[in-house]
């Protein structure tokens, strides 16, 4: 198979180590052109991916922000071979979906909205792993009307990637789902570690506060474009966690010992619901 890869941060670097592993043939395009060259030199691609070698493409994996997925893909569509497949990895789907859907489907290729749920709290080619999918959930977005053997084809393309699970819904579903299970989680984080306590902790954190820190450190440029494209789902939960807070917030005030049992109690039966049993504390 012939790849080409949109992007060498953490997930285009991933991707390429990770196809190149698999004895495809990997071409990259980098925003800094120092990078591909280095990717080359690690042995991650065979070579730039550019007017020559996009139309050789059978997959197209476009692993950089939103917006540049949409700018990349209409700016080199008469390029991409109308046998070829377009995924890409962005954290939200409507805005990619909607643009590059039209774009393909006036171009002749296909094109399949996809988020890899894998990654660390790093960025960059340097931190990139071959193995980071492998195991991990691949949720898909494609065009209205698929049926198996076209899902199969999808399948069959990323299966050098070493995906656990293939999920497919809409980017509508999507974004609701992700506002919930990745956006507001990054919020959270990054707004509890400004408390002033937080540069006295050392030696009294445990595990509750590694967990609930670890994706504060985050790409801030990227969280942005992520968050205003999904800024009607992210206030949805933003404002449903804040009106839990305050009631936390109203039974300590008040020294409502029953109301803040039952709270914490709702709390440890819903996560029993939702995810299992389970208990630790730290």
């Amino acid at each position: 198979m012939i790849v080409g890869i949109v992007g060498l941060g953490l997930i285009g670097g991933s991707m390429a180590k990770a196809y190149k592993k698999a004895g495809c043939t990997v071409y990259c395009c980098n925003r800094t052109e120092q990078t591909a060259r280095f990717a080359q030199l690690a042995g991650a691609a065979d070579g730039l991916l550019d007017g020559e070698t996009i139309p050789r493409c059978e997959l197209i994996l476009l692993t950089v922000y939103p917006e540049a997925s949409v700018d990349w893909l209409r700016a080199h569509r008469q390029e991409i071979a109308k046998t070829a497949t377009v995924i890409d990895c962005c954290g939200v789907k409507r805005a990619v979906c909607e643009a590059c859907f039209a774009i393909a489907a006036a171009q002749g290729f296909e094109f399949v909205g996809g988020h890899p749920m894998a990654g660390t709290q790093f960025s960059g080619f340097k931190y990139s792993d071959g193995d980071l999918f492998r195991g991990a959930p691949m949720v898909l977005v494609p065009k209205k009307g698929v049926d198996m053997a076209y899902l199969e084809n999808i399948k069959r393309l990323l299966q050098p990637a070493g995906f656990g699970t293939l999920s497919v819904t809409t980017a509508e579903e999507h974004d609701r789902l992700i506002a919930f299970t990745s956006q507001l989680a990054h919020v959270v984080s990054n707004a509890y570690i400004k408390s002033p306590t937080a540069r006295r902790h050392a030696g009294f954190s445990a595990g509750s506060y590694k967990d609930l820190t670890r994706v504060a450190w985050l790409n801030e440029t990227m969280w942005t474009e992520l968050f205003l494209d999904n800024r009607d789902d992210l206030i949805f939960e933003l404002d449903h966690i804040i009106g839990e807070l305050e009631k936390y917030k109203a039974a300590l005030e008040a020294g409502d010992g029953e109301t803040l049992k039952a709270l914490l109690k709702e709390g440890r039966e819903i996560k029993e619901e939702v995810d299992g049993g389970g208990k630790g504390n730290g």
